[in-house]
């Protein structure tokens, strides 16, 4: 069974791959590389046996998406996962990021909607709830007005693909809402490998800890939490991974009992940036050069998930411990820093 992933050479799209090969299904990724790289290729096909089908595309371009689907009309479904995602960038750059995260997902679901039956996994984001009324959150939660046009992506790929669904009997869709994803695979083949400076913490703080960065900064120590910094959901990789070949396999086995569905990806607990700065001096022996400065507009104070509905419905369950994951993303990070 042929499935295709977009943004599949990116993090979190890579250590699907894997697991998707893993459990027999054939895989065609496509990507433009924007923010990836061609070797993660052989990183995918060093863990699994088999390299994938790779196609340099451009979601952009309409004609080129048609295109693809005459050359591949096997494909059975496909995880979407290409899309811009830094919530700063999407600020300056609106447009960018409307064009970027909405047209594509646009151009992908009318192929999809052509055909009689197509499965589609949604890359979405517990952004959707913004600061969220109650913790856990659950998938009941109301959606807050975005904070940025990247969240605001979220929400509405989220309204597009519901608003498609309801017309297109043929298409079955699940969009998972992750919360901060972590790690590396525990081969060190493939890792999150961010472009310029990390977006995200736990990169930040591997990067201060290899010597890349000369210091991290913690942004705020007067919030309303444990320590005073902000709470966080810090899901490993490869659960998050296995998430989305699990949400898959109940679209195309018809477990489904709704043709759009909305799951949330975490692991039930919070963790402040001191706790996961302090899982890193665990796992590395090492002290973490960080300061505290002032707090950053736009953080929200805590957000952690409520997973009961993805472990009860879809039997998944994240299995790694914040230290197991750190363990993975210094061990890649230390891999990746080594001279050749």
């Amino acid at each position: 069974m042929k499935i295709l992933v977009t943004g599949g050479l990116g993090f979190i799209g890579s250590h699907t791959v894997v697991e998707l090969q893993n459990e027999g299904f054939e895989v065609v990724i496509i990507d433009d590389c924007s923010n990836s790289s061609e070797n993660v290729l052989e990183g995918i096909q060093s863990i699994t046996g088999k390299a994938p089908i790779f196609e340099k595309l451009d979601l952009k371009e309409k004609a080129k998406v048609q295109d693809f689907f005459k050359r591949h009309e096997d494909v059975e479904g496909v995880i979407h996962f290409a899309a811009s995602k830094a919530v700063g960038e999407s600020v300056e750059k609106p447009l960018l990021y409307y064009e970027n995260n909405i047209a594509t997902l646009v151009y992908l679901l009318q192929e999809l909607a052509a055909k009689n039956r197509a499965s589609f996994i949604f890359s979405s984001s517990c952004t959707v709830y913004g600061q969220a009324d109650t913790m856990p959150i659950t998938e009941n939660a109301p959606v807050k007005p975005a904070e940025s046009p990247y969240g605001n992506t979220k929400q509405m790929g989220e309204e597009i693909i519901a608003d498609t669904c309801k017309v297109t009997p043929g298409l079955n869709a699940i969009a998972l809402r992750y919360f901060n994803p972590m790690g590396a695979h525990p081969s060190t083949e493939i890792g999150e490998l961010p472009i310029g400076v990390p977006q995200n913490l736990v990169p930040f703080i591997t990067q201060t800890g290899v010597g890349m960065r000369e210091q991290l900064s913690v942004f705020g120590d007067d919030y309303p939490t444990e320590d005073g910094t902000c709470v966080r959901d810090y899901i490993y990789v490869v659960d998050l991974a296995k998430a989305h070949v699990i949400a898959l396999k109940r679209l195309l086995e018809g477990k489904n009992t709704m043709n759009y569905d909305v799951f949330n990806v975490g692991t039930g607990k919070g963790s402040t940036v001191l706790e996961v700065i302090q899982s890193f001096e665990r796992v590395s022996g090492k002290k973490l050069n960080y300061k505290i400065v002032d707090r950053r507009p736009g953080d929200i104070t805590t957000a952690y998930a409520d997973t009961t509905k993805a472990n009860e419905q879809l039997g998944w369950k994240a299995e790694y411990t914040l230290d197991q994951a750190m363990g993975s993303a210094w061990n890649w990070e230390q891999k990746i820093r080594k001279p050749s």
